[in-house]
């Protein structure tokens, strides 16, 4: 078996690698769009290949100028006996040439424990993730604003402020981290300070499509900093960001005022959709969504190293 990145000659045979089964994947016209764009590229997606066929293909996805930032795509054609082996050697070879291990992201409908053929496709991909060293297990909630669903209006609890410096957005960033139940920052807490985490959150959000001049900083009516609100989009569109609250003011329903001006400042510029994301484990989250309208309508699964047994 010979494990290798693809080569831009062959895109025909890249496409003819189709997923089946019902979980996300980069189908055709998501490939062409995005090696189009950067956000795939050739050497960031890797095949097996035996005697001229390829038997699996694995797609990374991360920005133009970046490296690998989250496996997008794990196939195994159905032929493969054991594709479970076979994929975890594809993703070994991969990590191996990256010098990383990128999380696996993997999108199925609300309630997928309850389809069988969900279960079965995430199964086999998550037993062959796990073995190439991504043990950490998440499960995030998505959820979505509509046409319909309500624009609140300012309530005066809190003042938004736009704040052109990065290092006060950083600063705010570094104080939210502590007891957040956010499980990436836990996660990356483990092994680097806070002001290092929030120094890559900042560089993420900056590098997303979503504009700068959208950010803000929220202040309680006696000037004490009590939040910030991000919003901000993907390629899909308008997405809530990031939202924190400091942890001397968490518990007075301020997350709530955090996602009303995220949903007014998108809204506003006329969205017909915001698309947000939360762990299952942060209820308090979940439910901010939900009374705020939000309605649940995926999952995203990711895998990880796990940062206290790399």
């Amino acid at each position: 078996m010979l494990f290798r990145p693809a080569a831009e000659s062959e895109l025909d045979r890249l496409l003819g690698c189709v997923v089946d089964e019902p979980v996300s994947w980069a189908d055709p016209d998501r490939l062409r769009a995005f090696l189009a764009d950067g956000h795939y590229r050739y050497d960031r997606i890797w095949v097996a290949e035996r005697d001229g066929e390829i038997l699996a293909r694995a797609v990374w996805w991360g920005f133009p100028d970046s490296g690998p930032l989250a496996l997008d795509c794990l196939y195994v054609d159905p032929s493969v006996p054991d594709r479970v082996e076979l994929a975890a050697d594809l993703l070994r070879h991969a990590h191996e040439a990256f010098g990383d291990r990128p999380a696996y992201h993997l999108f199925v409908p609300a309630g997928w424990r309850d389809q069988p053929a969900v279960t079965a496709a995430v199964a086999w991909r998550w037993e062959a993730g796990g073995r190439a060293g991504l043990t950490d297990e998440l499960e995030r909630l998505r959820y979505a604003w509509k046409p319909g669903a309500p624009v609140p209006e300012p309530t005066g609890r809190l003042e938004f402020r736009a704040e052109p410096d990065d290092e006060a957005f950083a600063d705010a960033f570094r104080q939210a981290a502590e007891g957040s139940l956010d499980h990436h920052t836990r996660q990356a807490l483990l092994v680097k300070d806070a002001a290092a985490v929030a120094r890559e959150d900042l560089d993420d959000y900056l590098r997303m499509p979503g504009e700068r001049s959208w950010w803000r900083l929220a202040y309680t009516p006696g000037g004490e900093l009590a939040g910030f609100a991000l919003p901000s989009a993907n390629q899909a569109g308008p997405v809530v960001g990031y939202l924190g609250v400091l942890p001397a003011h968490r518990g007075r329903g301020y997350a709530a005022e955090l996602l009303a001006e995220i949903t007014r400042s998108h809204a506003g510029r006329g969205a017909t959709r915001i698309a947000a994301d939360t762990d299952a484990g942060n209820v308090p989250m979940a439910r901010t969504f939900e009374r705020a309208g939000y309605e649940l309508f995926a999952v995203r699964l990711v895998l990880s190293p796990d940062p206290a047994n790399p």
